[in-house]
């Protein structure tokens, strides 16, 4: 059988509501011809006359009277299908969004999240899951609604992203470890034990090239698949660990950080969600609650012990001078910049570096060559 014409509906419905070839053909812009050849199809679509004339005018059948009213909610109901979605009432909306996020996420910004959201949408349920891995895949079959993560080759090409906040790595040991007091250099840094972060026993870190270009290898004691691990073995022993300084604030708390001697670039944590997604009405209520807690949470407005306003730290920013604060020191300042741009910030340096005295020139080449190696590098934990 043959699929009827849809588009009858509209037609019928005026028709009905009419009474008027005429009057219907101007309120559809037809003519009146072309509203009575839509007429005589309907009739034979449906098997029955549906109006017929009573001295000048028309009037409806019984089929066409118990049609009627049906065919007024179908044509209202279809409408409403097609019309833009409306903006939900945000203390009325029912439903549970899931949101994928990296160890320390939760515990960084889960609270004050929660805390909004009840108070503007309190019947709104968030399902938060450990992210595992980088696959796309959750956004794709729609397990999942959100996630927060580093953009990079893993991430599908068709997700859609917000940043949320820079970040980036630095060391944590307890309180009272050798590396609280003196002066603490790549080499030093590099001889520690080290526990290492990795979802992936054999994955390169940007530490390990950082120190690989200055002829260095971490000694790794052991290997953790989080960071709540990691810093639990850091609290009973001697052990080192590196780790996202804003991600992770809350659960290195109560322990000592400190900027690493290496010249490691800063990355991004971005909210990505698939496009289908895009034209959700909740869904975009939902992103700005998120995107303003990675904006605000914790260390948003304060610097933390290891930050560059820190000018006690010879690897942070303020005043400095090679002669005081070495090649380290020099290089990191060069990456300072975005990921985006730090390739290029280095190199337009380069007749700088070759200004300064041989001793430190030689030295600074090494630097020089992670710098460059590293600047775009993106993490792989997030």
């Amino acid at each position: 059988m043959a699929r009827p014409d849809l588009n009858f509906l509209f037609t019928l419905d005026v028709l009905l509501a009419d009474g008027s070839v005429a009057r219907a053909a101007r309120r559809l812009r037809l003519s009146p011809s072309a509203m009575s050849r839509a007429l005589v199809r309907l009739r034979e679509a449906t098997g029955d006359p549906l109006l017929v004339r009573a001295g000048r005018g028309l009037v409806a059948s019984p089929r066409a009277l118990e049609l009627r009213d049906s065919i007024s909610q179908l044509v209202q109901d279809a409408e409403a299908a097609l019309r833009p979605a409306g903006k939900p009432d945000l203390g009325q909306l029912e439903r549970t969004f899931t949101l994928w996020a990296s160890e320390g996420f939760v515990e960084n910004f889960g609270a004050e999240l929660l805390s909004r959201i009840a108070g503007e949408a309190p019947k709104v349920r968030l399902h938060f899951l450990h992210k595992l891995d980088k696959d796309s895949g959750p956004l794709r079959d729609g397990s999942v609604d959100l996630e927060t993560g580093v953009v990079d080759k893993a991430i599908g090409p068709e997700v859609r992203t917000q940043a949320l906040f820079r970040d980036r790595y630095i060391g944590v040991v307890r309180v009272g470890h050798p590396f609280t007091k003196g002066k603490l250099t790549p080499a030093r840094f590099a001889a520690a034990g080290h526990v290492h972060v990795s979802r992936r026993d054999n994955d390169k870190r940007p530490i390990d090239e950082a120190l690989a270009g200055m002829g260095l290898e971490r000694q790794i004691a052991t290997i953790v698949g989080g960071f709540s691990a990691a810093l639990a073995l850091l609290r009973a022993s001697d052990l080192v660990a590196c780790v996202h300084e804003r991600h992770t604030g809350i659960l290195y708390a109560g322990m000592h950080s400190f900027a690493l001697p290496l010249p490691i670039a800063p990355f991004t944590v971005s909210l990505l969600w698939h496009p289908r997604l895009e034209g959700d009405p909740a869904h975009r209520l939902l992103r700005p609650f998120v995107a303003d807690r990675g904006t605000s949470g914790p260390g948003a407005q304060r610097p933390s012990p290891c930050h560059p306003d820190s000018r006690d730290d010879p690897h942070a920013g303020g005043r400095w001078h090679p002669r005081r604060h070495g090649p380290d020191r020099l290089a990191s300042r060069y990456l300072r910049a975005d990921a985006s741009s730090a390739r290029t910030s280095v190199l337009s340096r380069v007749p700088r570096l070759v200004q300064q005295p041989p001793a430190l020139r030689a030295k600074l080449d090494a630097a020089l060559a992670v710098a460059v190696g590293s600047a775009l590098h993106q993490p792989d934990l997030l």
